[in-house]
């Protein structure tokens, strides 16, 4: 499945950019006066071959979670149990992510890839359409998951959390892979029931230092720079984080031009998911709009195994978290919003959606300068 995914991705169509920055100097508006919106649809007509390109509606939001090894080092404050309880109220509608679905209309998909303590019990917070992973088929999928009214559950388990990168690799060859797989389902899945652009979104405690490990491995930045202090860790433990990630480069040394070895070596199973739903959009010419410093780890690892992927990237937002700036550099990708975000579950995404949207409206609905009959300079 990935050797034909990466095989289906192509360069983005320069004829559909030529036709798109020529409709763009017809417009009602001085040229260029629409600044990144005018680049961003450019580049989304090259993605869909088209101008216009289709309108990025509905929206999906895909939040991959999972459980990290690492978390015995002390990298973070919060109780890892706090990874299944989040999927719970992720399904309630409660957390910050529903809010923004639901204002901006966008369908959410908890999967569940690696979790490692229990989902919640309540037969009521389980119930939209909990899956057994060995049913995972695009085919089978209901496609009322893009209800945007009930978020639902996809269990997809690799295995119960990654193992402590800081001693061994925490995930075998296999185990990315499956990952990556599960990405690759799911972005056909929601594709398939109609969804027109994603949304990446994560969730699982100290998830941000194998994020820094791989932002690291991918740009060659030092593992300061790729660090951050992830929900807010205080010095000494934000001191410690750092030394655990260099600490892990040294051990495993991962190779950057092996992107699957630099997942299993120091990657979670969201970050090898989110890599997955990446390169499923791009394979079906569908833009996925990153949310932050999770999902932009995960970019890099999408375009180390087809650089064609970046074309079909959104930068939602520029997260707090140093290491995100870092990649996005790397990717070439200037993010729409800089709201100094460090939340994670596809928030960052969620609110720089409208702007996408925007900038795909002006090719459809703006009128040309001779149709509205008004005076070119």
């Amino acid at each position: 499945m990935l050797e034909t995914t990466i095989a289906a991705i192509r360069p983005a169509d320069e004829t559909a950019m030529a036709a798109a920055r020529e409709l763009h100097g017809r417009l009602t508006k001085p040229a260029g006066s629409l600044g990144a919106l005018e680049d961003l649809s450019v580049r989304l007509a090259g993605l869909a071959g088209a101008c216009p390109p289709p309108l990025p509606e509905p929206a999906a939001v895909a939040i991959f979670a999972g459980d990290h090894g690492v978390h015995a080092q002390g990298v973070s404050p919060w109780p890892q149990e706090v990874t299944a309880q989040m999927i719970g109220n992720f399904l309630a509608g409660g957390a910050v992510v529903n809010a923004f679905a639901r204002q901006a209309g966008a369908s959410v998909t908890v999967i569940d890839v690696g979790v490692a303590t229990p989902l919640p019990a309540d037969p009521a917070a389980l119930d939209p359409a909990v899956l057994d992973p060995a049913a995972l088929d695009p085919a089978a999928l209901d496609p009322a998951g893009l209800d945007p009214a009930v978020p639902r559950l996809v269990v997809a388990s690799v295995r119960r959390g990654t193992r402590d990168l800081a001693v061994t690799a925490a995930l075998t060859r296999d185990e990315a892979l499956a990952a990556v797989q599960t990405g690759i389902r799911i972005a056909d899945e929601l594709i398939d029931a109609g969804a027109r652009i994603l949304l990446t979104g994560d969730m699982g405690i100290g998830n941000t230092t194998p994020a820094a490990a791989l932002i690291a491995a991918f740009t060659g930045v030092d593992a300061l720079d790729a660090t951050g202090r992830g929900t807010g860790v205080d010095d000494p433990t934000y001191a410690h984080k750092v030394a655990v990630v260099r600490a892990a480069l040294a051990r495993h040394a991962p190779d950057p031009t092996d992107p699957l070895g630099v997942l299993a070596a120091v990657g979670g199973l969201e970050h090898a998911a989110l890599a997955g739903l990446i390169l499923g959009a791009a394979a079906r010419r569908t833009p996925v709009v990153l949310d932050g410093v999770i999902a932009v780890s995960a970019a890099l690892a999408a375009a180390a195994f087809a650089p064609d992927a970046v074309g079909a990237m959104v930068a939602g937002h520029r997260s707090a978290e140093p290491g995100a700036t870092a990649a996005l550099r790397h990717l070439g990708l200037d993010p729409l919003v800089d709201l100094g975000l460090r939340l994670g579950e596809g928030t960052g995404a969620l609110l720089a959606l409208p702007v996408v949207t925007g900038a795909v409206r002006v090719l459809h609905e703006v009128a040309t300068f001779d149709s509205a009959g008004v005076a070119e300079k």
